[in-house]
């Protein structure tokens, strides 16, 4: 059963693809219940090789092209808001490597239909993935609990790019960083207090490495900096009043210390706990001042999203450098 014009658009970033695009576009839908139509839109992120030509080959409804490379997290984010001018009720994103199975996209959707999610997210079968070394897997594992932890939602698998988006939580959601969206974009929906689901989906062979994991240090780094960061940005009295609260215990008991060893104590610990002691208070004035950033912050996203909402509903697409396939039948016109 499909409804009166609602609109699917299964969004893929795309750079230099174009040895798995064709496989991975060969498996994707085009009817799914509950929408009266499903279209693709490739989003080109300054591919030098045959992705875009791969693309309209093989029926894609609608190619962004960025220019230059810009990267998976604002190739990700470009694509949300050309998907929501072209009007999209509900936005899924996957990978253009073929990870994830695209039969498991009714998966996706059913929380989204029901109304129990306003995000869903695909969990991976990631202890039966033979591809994953050992290490991975248990960082994969232990980065989820920091995310869930950090975010204060459940979602099991924090990593995963296969996801559904309803149009409200695209509408709202806005990412800050270069490298990924997956983990940022967790944090933010849970501090806009946005439904996630998880559920559990498949995976499909490896066909070629990862090009967001270059190295396990490297990765492991960027991704505590991105959890860090948005922590920061989302929720930046909570950080600073922990650490306010640690230095000045810390500053007490260095005092404390010194006190019970005096006179033969060495002074430069009562000099560290007197800093620490004094470092207290002026981290906890910096945390009613960023608290009340964050609400300024919250005000202004507010007007983004109205702004943002009525941009989507003019449907002006002719702003955003997109090819239209007008003779391929499920085409729409820009």
């Amino acid at each position: 059963m499909t409804a009166p014009g609602r609109l699917l658009i299964i969004q893929i970033p795309c750079f230099n693809e174009a040895g798995t695009l064709a496989i991975t576009l060969a498996a994707l839908p085009r009817q799914l219940p509950g929408f009266a139509r499903v279209e693709w839109l490739i989003i080109d992120d300054g591919s030098t090789d045959r992705t875009a030509e791969i693309a309209r080959a093989a029926g894609a409804d609608h190619i962004l092209h960025l220019g230059r490379n810009r990267g998976l997290a604002r190739a990700f984010t470009a694509g949300l808001a050309a998907a929501l001018e072209l009007g999209a009720d509900v936005i899924v994103n996957t990978d253009a490597d073929n990870q994830y199975c695209a039969s498991d996209i009714p998966k996706l959707l059913e929380p989204l239909v029901t109304g129990d999610a306003d995000l869903v997210i695909g969990a991976r079968p990631i202890a039966d993935t033979p591809h994953f070394s050992a290490l991975k897997k248990a960082l994969q594992r232990l980065g989820s609990k920091v995310v869930r932890h950090a975010s204060r939602t459940a979602v099991v698998d924090a990593s995963s790019g296969f996801r559904a988006f309803s149009r409200a939580a695209a509408l709202r959601l806005r990412v800050h960083g270069a490298y990924t969206y997956t983990l940022e974009t967790v944090i933010q929906a849970g501090s806009q207090g946005l439904n996630i689901a998880s559920v559990p989906i498949r995976t499909n062979p490896d066909l070629r490495p990862s090009r967001l994991v270059r190295s396990i240090p490297s990765y492991v780094l960027r991704s505590a900096g991105t959890i860090m960061r948005s922590r920061a940005i989302y929720w930046p009295a909570r950080m600073l009043l922990a650490a306010a609260a640690a230095t000045a215990t810390l500053g007490l008991a260095s005092l404390a210390l010194h006190a019970w060893l005096a006179p033969s104590a060495d002074p430069a610990l009562a000099l560290v706990g007197a800093i620490l002691l004094g470092t207290g208070p002026v981290l906890g004035a910096l945390a009613l001042i960023a608290d009340l950033i964050a609400i300024n912050r919250h005000l202004l996203e507010k007007l983004l999203l109205a702004e943002r909402d009525v941009a989507a509903l003019d449907a002006r697409i002719q702003r955003l450098p997109i090819e239209t396939e007008p003779s391929h039948s499920h085409a729409s016109a820009a």
